[in-house]
């Protein structure tokens, strides 16, 4: 029985030894068939140009189709689970706008995943401000004079967004509460939805991200007041930050980061932020960027962990505070 026994040992070992030889193998040629970054949204939008400019920088440095695919729905929740659940192998990713990180699970309560325990973080690419715009018939030049105007009707002045919880939606909450002013919400299925209610004077105000809307202004078909960064947006430096103008602290800067299931390997991790922090930061890579309003962000696995963690207290609060639920 004994020698029955230390033989299966021997062979469980031999399995084991071998498994373990074969992960490290293909951690060491990793990829070694196409890679995946799944976004959550729509093609044209910020998250799908940061995807394919770093797909296309990935696939030319390793040799892989790296291939890009819109699973749009609930907010990008739908994306969020199939990368959650996905292989812990490096072949799924996620291309997240912050928002569907650190915003949803206040704003969803039954998620099938949990960002901060489901998903490893691997950096940070890029982050676009939304753009405070209104119709150019508002009689407001400026953020005070927008406040005045409000104040002045009550309930009546409106503020479109891409949804309940998106980040335009939460720019306007934050508005709201840090300006003592009372203006309705009107949320579209996307920003793409709104802006065309903007520009035929149905809404008020819109807190859209520059990408959807700078063409417009430099067009002169709507007006620019502010953006939500904290500080000046070098795509629109002559627009001061929300915080210059007597708020200070208001920020709501849509990041987008890089993310792959928990528990892809850590070699992995560490050649997937390699890659994306040289591909990044390419001139060419930037300079496509800021021409879509999108400044571009390097952040370590470590860093964007800390980003989420922070972010989704402060969003937590602020859903909670302004009573931001779904619709029915």
């Amino acid at each position: 029985m004994a020698l029955i026994r230390w033989q299966f040992l021997g062979v469980v070992g031999a399995v084991t030894v071998g498994a373990i030889a074969t992960i490290a193998f293909a951690q060491a040629n990793y990829p070694a068939k196409p890679i995946r970054i799944v976004v959550g949204f729509a093609a044209g939008g910020p998250a799908d140009i940061l995807s394919r400019l770093l797909g296309d920088k990935l696939s030319a440095n390793w040799g892989q189709p790296v291939i890009v695919e819109s699973v749009t729905g609930a907010g990008g929740n739908l994306a969020t689970d199939r990368v959650a659940k996905a292989g812990r192998d490096g072949y799924t990713l996620l291309m997240a706008s912050s928002p569907m990180i650190v915003v949803n699970p206040s704003l969803y309560p039954r998620l099938s995943f949990d960002p901060i325990k489901d998903l490893a973080s691997i950096s940070q690419v890029g982050s676009t401000p939304n753009i405070l715009v209104v119709h150019t018939n508002v009689p407001a030049r400026n953020v005070q004079e927008l406040v005045e105007f409000a104040r002045t009707q009550p309930g009546k002045l409106t503020f479109g967004s891409g949804g309940v919880g998106s980040s335009n939606h939460l720019s306007g909450e934050l508005f709201k509460s840090v300006a003592h002013i009372d203006i309705q919400h009107v949320p579209y299925r996307g920003i793409a939805q709104a802006v065309p209610d903007l520009l035929g004077g149905r809404l008020t105000m819109l807190f859209a991200n520059a990408p959807s809307v700078q063409s417009l202004v430099r067009e002169g078909r709507l007006r620019a007041l502010a953006v939500t960064s904290p500080k000046r947006s070098p795509s629109t430096p002559e627009l001061p930050a929300m915080a210059e103008l007597g708020f200070p602290g208001f920020d709501v800067t849509t990041w987008f980061g890089l993310f792959a299931p928990r528990g892809t390997p850590a070699e992995t991790i560490a050649k997937l932020h390699l890659e994306t922090t040289r591909a990044m930061t390419l001139p060419d890579v930037r300079r496509r960027l800021e021409e879509h309003g999108i400044e571009p962000i390097i952040s370590s696995p470590g860093e964007l962990a800390s980003v989420v963690r922070s972010e989704t207290l402060f969003w937590a609060r602020l859903v909670k505070d302004a009573g931001v639920k779904l619709p029915n």
